[in-house]
């Protein structure tokens, strides 16, 4: 992760973290930059003549490969909706358009490898002192970034810190399509069936500005179904606290800029954007776009997929990894009535002590964190490095790992995968990989 001591001057998109791009540190860096992109040219020229590397030139991969495709069955409308929104999903922002005066990244692209999972370098740190936000101190998120003039965050003493890995963006308007009576059919906080796991919905009160008339919001309580506790109910809320806590830019749902509180001075028109510094407009398309990103497809089946499906009901995986849940009427028609593959009931599991960062959000103790989807993880590695970075904090590498790390409501089911030979364990978990 970066940490929070970057000084950042907005030149062609690019960042520095460590210094200011002025006087001697910048001359430096730019030319270590030239130097550096001269070398990668040279480099992918020299691998293009002699090995032919077909993959630095081969077109976008299809729609299914990749995390940024859009859903099937959307008209041309709709369709020019997503690409304006995708245009603005990758929008780097500058200091003169209201990046700041404190931030994480630049871009909602930034955060979001290929609009799928996040990377370590993208960490969020997430603080708070019990269900209180800490806003007082700079809470309940630090932005390590920060313009010239402005002082960098740093953690409090005394709150509670939990690391939090950006989450995929595909598939969300699938999950918001769901009826909060679908989410809350797989509820069973009481362990009535006795099989030792109690699920239940983070019921949470929508930000004011969300209306009721937006999925998710109104008054309250309404199903919580995003974030890494399911502490959001709204793809509305989602985005402009987005917007507003990783980027520093305000709206007019969120108008007051978040500056950090334990800033000894302030300096005079450190930014030089009025509020809001996004338009409504620019939100509605970027929710939009989200909304209609379609999920990956599922790897072909195989002898070896079927067990490892077969295995992963025995041994009560599929108990709170839900394999498909059924979207209702939506006005966009690819959204409507749809099987969503997501492995996943949304619903709050204690997982045990090894993943519990004893950090409450919304109704959400410590130790409870939603079902994480498990679809897309059969193309994360491509945008990764060819590395996984699973669970809240990117701890996991491999399925394998993430499964032992399981404890809590999971400890049964983590117990049956460690009593299964060796070639039933690698059926199961090539089975998740393909999802």
């Amino acid at each position: 992760m970066s940490h929070p001591q970057g000084c950042y001057q907005h030149e062609a998109g690019h960042r520095a973290q460590g210094s200011c791009l002025d006087g001697v540190h910048g001359a430096r860096w730019r030319r270590g930059r030239r130097w550096r992109d001269a070398a990668i040219i040279a480099i992918c020229a020299l691998c293009v003549h002699v090995l032919g590397c077909s993959k630095l030139l081969t077109t976008k991969p299809a729609p299914g490969e990749r995390f940024d495709a859009p859903l099937d069955g959307l008209d041309n409308g709709e369709l020019g909706d997503f690409q304006a929104g995708h245009t603005q999903f990758r929008k780097a922002f500058t200091i003169a358009e209201g990046l700041g005066p404190i931030f994480n990244n630049v871009s909602c692209a930034s955060c979001h490898s290929g609009d799928g999972r996040g990377q370590p370098e993208n960490i969020l740190i997430r603080f708070s002192r019990g269900t209180d936000l800490a806003l007082d101190v700079g809470g309940p998120q630090i932005q390590d970034k920060y313009i010239p003039g402005a002082e960098p965050e740093r953690l409090p003493a005394g709150v509670d810190v939990s690391a939090r890995m950006p989450p995929p963006v595909f598939g969300v308007g699938l999950i918001e399509a769901l009826s909060d009576s679908v989410i809350l059919s797989h509820e069973d906080p009481g362990d009535s069936n006795g099989d030792g796991i109690s699920g239940r919905a983070n019921m949470v009160t929508p930000a004011p500005y969300v209306p009721a008339t937006e999925p998710g919001g109104g008054t309250g309580p309404r199903v919580g179904r995003f974030g890494r506790k399911a502490s959001v109910s709204s793809l509305l809320q989602q985005t402009v606290e987005a917007y507003h806590q990783d980027i520093g830019m305000t709206s007019s749902y969120r108008p007051i800029e978040n500056v950090n509180p334990l800033a000894s001075h302030v300096v005079p028109g450190l930014d030089p954007a009025a509020d809001p510094e996004l338009a409504n407009g620019e939100i509605e398309a970027v929710m939009q776009y989200m909304r209609m990103l379609a999920p990956p497809t599922p790897g072909e089946w195989t002898a070896q997929r079927r067990r490892g499906e077969t295995l992963f009901a025995s041994a009560q995986c599929a108990s709170c990894h839900v394999p498909t849940m059924r979207t209702g009427a939506h006005e966009i028609d690819a959204l409507a009535n749809r099987d969503v593959t997501l492995y996943s009931d949304l619903l709050l599991h204690d997982l045990g002590d090894a993943l519990a960062d004893n950090r409450p959000d919304g109704s959400a103790d410590g130790h409870e964190w939603r079902t994480a989807p498990l679809w897309g993880l059969r193309i994360a590695r491509e945008f990764l490095n060819g590395q996984l970075f699973l669970l809240h904090d990117g701890r996991a590498r491999s399925v394998d790992a993430a499964v032992r790390l399981h404890g809590g409501e999971a400890a049964g089911a983590v117990n049956a995968y460690l009593a299964m030979p060796p070639q039933d364990q690698a059926a199961l978990v090539d089975f998740v990989g393909s999802r």
